[in-house]
């Protein structure tokens, strides 16, 4: 399976699984929404995903994501 991805794939990919749509993806990284479109189905064949929920899903699974750790500064407020 090929999981390399580009790094413009690695924004639009943390841009969708932080819940932008498309139009907002193209905004905030100056492209056209048919390139962020592109660049969604190149992922989504990419990861062997059918939808998006299945991209971020599979993006966690592979590792290219990952939730952020809790500070030392949390656990100690608990």
């Amino acid at each position: 399976m090929n999981t390399h991805i580009s790094t413009r794939e690695a924004q639009v990919l943390h841009l969708i699984a932080h819940e932008n749509t498309t139009p907002e993806i193209a905004s905030i990284l100056f492209l056209s929404p048919h390139t962020v479109i592109d660049h969604r189905k190149s992922l989504l064949k990419k990861l062997h995903a059918r939808n998006t929920a299945g991209l971020v899903r599979r993006a966690f699974e592979l590792g290219l994501m990952s939730l952020p750790v809790m500070g030392a500064h949390t656990a100690q407020a608990s």
